[in-house]
């Protein structure tokens, strides 16, 4: 039954530290939404990272928990309501800003070649 027991342990911590990791990850990067240069990225990035540094050495995988939890409810409490977006990306302000032209239409990026070859 030992075996049952710390094969449970080993994946509940596992699957703790992947939230964590996740939960940080999302919490870094929201970071750069609240603060756009990133001189005052920085000290918001450590910050950060003593928070989640501060509870590194629990080993309970109860407290582990809550403190997930906490950490996702705090995060999701904070986030940005209106995060930059790069405008290329799917959602932001040229993405997509060229339609597809209609079908029958013919584009030629030759820029000039054609003149060439008639000489």
């Amino acid at each position: 039954m030992s075996g049952v027991a710390s094969a449970w342990y080993v994946a509940r911590r596992e699957a703790q530290k992947e939230r964590v990791r996740i939960l940080y990850r999302r919490a870094l990067r929201d970071t750069l939404n609240w603060a756009v240069h990133r001189h005052l990225f920085y000290s918001d990035a450590d910050a950060l990272r003593q928070k989640f540094e501060a509870n590194k050495h629990v080993e309970d995988v109860e407290t582990i928990d809550r403190l997930i939890a906490d950490g996702e409810a705090s995060y999701n409490k904070w986030r940005h309501p209106d995060p930059y977006i790069v405008p290329w990306a799917p959602g932001g302000s040229k993405f997509n800003r060229n339609p597809v032209p209609p079908e029958g239409i013919e584009i030629v990026y030759d820029y000039g070649k054609e003149e060439a070859e008639l000489v």
